[in-house]
């Protein structure tokens, strides 16, 4: 609110100051021999009236602001509806200035490929899901631009983008308890689809009491809704099968078309993070703990602190399978209306759900003895091998499926737990290809052009919600998803089931 009123006062000082040129200009011009309507030609404008230059030309007096500036509340208002939308604050740069100096210049900062807001703390549940279909490459790739169209109109995307069903105050607690849950009992999706997802889509140590009103109003307008940044929606085809035990399990072959989608909890994860992080800079600073970075904040798990933000995070975790589950459902409309046919009859289910940014209360052997552990997964992904009782029934002779998404000009892959992922990394895994590029140096260095003709190359149609999503998210931006993937599988952490290549993007 500070940085707000701060920010409105600046506003109108701004105003202030060039009225009063403006002012000594209209004198200037006078002087200069101009006629009243010649000074009006010459200097009317949206913040410098008609009147207000016939009053100082032939008059004077002391500057007041318009009777029409923006309200404190209207100023307001507006602020907040763009912290809603981004979580930021954004203003204008007045000029840049080329300053004489010789010296060291000194960055105190991370590269601006690892600034995150609130990522100290673990941002609920971004993860990804993955759908099969009994369709082939065949009967998809022709239409893939109208198919990508039509998945643009029925799932929401974008930078604060909202949800198209209207949830109710009450229904937002339901989502927090019940996640994947809520969102199958009121019409969402099919019940074999819990069975396939991480914890059957429900944290259930969730506790809305512990959620901010604010986090909470956060993901009313935005539940079933992609977001942007890394989101994605893609329609892809199995290029190679790797493991045919596994993938037959997983119902996965060659040459098959799969959708996978990849967000997370949306605004109301983020405030949630947000709001705890406070809380724990509270609890460091009371208790007199002294860290190297703010990031580092933190709580004993036993303590209420720590209770409290793990009941919350559940909630935003649950907040992310309830959004995953809603998009799923109109991926099925969105075939089913453009191939005019039922979604079970085109074999539409769903292979898995799982998250990568997320904490669990997990059974472990630790040094021979079988303990309950926390486990942290912060851009790691689950993967627990066979005869783990968390495996999904259909699975568990195999092992829980590993979604890994790459970047969208080179695929992703589907991998499989092992034992020696239990021993060495408490069942943990890489979540993806990452970054080597910054955002920031990605949309200087690319066009939007020169990414969709790359990508066209490849046989890819993209169709994006902003040309920043195409920049930032250049395939060139990305770590080689093969090399990922022959790291942690020559490790022994994952076994590579099957490869999937992008032949359709949608991107928020």
């Amino acid at each position: 609110m500070a940085e707000i009123a701060t920010r409105y006062i600046l506003l109108k000082k701004g105003l202030h100051e060039r009225r009063v040129a403006a002012a000594k200009r209209i004198k200037d011009l006078k002087e200069r021999g101009l006629k009243l309507r010649e000074v009006q030609e010459l200097l009317r404008c949206d913040e410098i009236s008609a009147r207000f230059i016939e009053r100082h030309y032939f008059g004077g007096g002391g500057q007041r602001i318009k009777l029409d500036f923006l309200s404190f509340k209207e100023f307001l208002d507006r602020e907040l509806e763009q912290i809603e939308s981004t979580g930021f604050l954004y203003d204008d740069i007045i000029s840049i200035e080329r300053v004489p100096y010789e010296g060291l210049v000194y960055d105190l900062t991370v590269p601006d490929s690892h600034n995150f807001v609130a990522n100290g703390l673990i941002v609920s549940n971004c993860g990804v899901r993955l759908v099969r279909t009994d369709l082939e490459e065949k009967d998809v790739r022709p239409g893939i631009k109208d198919l990508i169209g039509t998945l643009f109109k029925n799932v929401p995307a974008g930078v604060g983008s909202k949800g198209i069903v209207d949830v109710v105050s009450s229904q937002i607690e339901d989502i927090l308890l019940s996640g994947a849950e809520w969102a199958v009992q009121n019409g969402y999706g099919w019940d074999e689809d819990l069975q396939s997802t991480e914890e059957g889509g429900r944290m259930k140590t969730a506790d809305p009491a512990k959620v901010s009103a604010k986090a909470k109003q956060r993901g009313i307008p935005q539940v079933g809704s992609l977001g942007s940044g890394n989101h994605f929606l893609e329609v892809d085809v199995v290029e190679k099968i790797f493991d045919q035990e596994a993938a037959e399990a997983f119902g996965l072959r060659e040459g098959q078309v799969t959708v996978m989608v990849h967000c997370g909890s949306r605004g109301c994860g983020h405030q949630i993070a947000t709001d705890f992080l406070q809380v724990m800079e509270r609890f460091i600073k009371h208790s007199n703990i002294v860290l190297p970075d703010r990031q580092l904040a933190c709580a004993p798990v036993r303590s209420k602190e720590g209770q409290d933000y793990f009941q919350a995070m559940s909630c935003g975790a649950n907040y992310a399978w309830a959004n995953r589950q809603m998009i799923l459902h109109w991926i099925r409309e969105s075939f089913e209306e453009h191939f005019k046919r039922e979604a079970e009859s085109m074999g539409m289910h769903q292979v898995y759900d799982v998250a990568h940014n997320i904490a669990k209360l997990e059974e472990h052997n630790v040094e021979g003895q079988s303990r309950k552990v926390y486990v942290h997964r912060k851009g790691a992904t689950r993967a627990f091998p066979r005869d783990r009782p968390e495996v999904p029934p259909q699975y568990r002779s195999v092992g829980q499926p590993v979604l890994i998404p790459g970047d969208m000009g080179h695929g992703s892959y589907v991998l499989v737990g092992t034992d020696r992922v239990m021993e060495e990394a408490f069942g943990s895994t890489c979540h993806g290809a990452g970054r080597v590029m910054s955002r920031n140096e990605a949309l200087r260095k690319f066009t939007v052009q020169g990414i969709r003709d790359g990508l066209a190359g490849k046989g890819i149609f993209l169709k994006s919600a902003t040309k920043d999503g195409i920049l930032e998210e250049a395939p060139e931006a990305y770590k080689n998803i093969e090399s990922v993937i022959d790291v942690v599988a020559g490790a022994g952490l994952s076994r590579k089931v099957a490869k999937l290549t992008p032949i359709g993007v949608m991107k928020g």
